[in-house]
């Protein structure tokens, strides 16, 4: 049986007020420290890293029930400096890609 994914897709868009040179995506950087927190505390499992994905940076959670992974993932959609328009796809761990699913807004 396949198990509950969820994919948190956030929008590719820089920071504002950066300065030539800065890195345009530190929220990235942001969103894998808070998910390595939730899954040291068990809350979630995070497979593996972000990865840009079209127009969007996908970082994706599973290990728990459909609930507390969009809860989880409004958490992140939550976070500083986050872009909006975050939203996720709900999906399991046989899909062929990402981006399959069902859309559920965050935060």
């Amino acid at each position: 049986m396949a198990d509950t994914v969820v994919e948190i897709h956030v929008p590719l868009t820089p920071n504002p007020g950066l300065q030539p040179g800065d890195y345009p995506f530190p929220w990235i950087d942001t969103v894998e420290e808070f998910l390595s927190e939730l899954e040291d505390d068990g809350t979630v499992e995070v497979p593996d890293d972000g990865e840009e994905f079209g127009d969007v940076y996908v970082f994706v959670i599973r290990g728990a029930g459909e609930a507390d992974l969009l809860a989880a993932a409004s958490r992140v959609a939550a976070l500083d400096d986050v872009p909006a328009g975050a939203f996720a796809m709900v999906t399991d761990d046989e899909a062929p890609e990402w981006g399959l699913g069902r859309r559920v807004p965050l935060g």
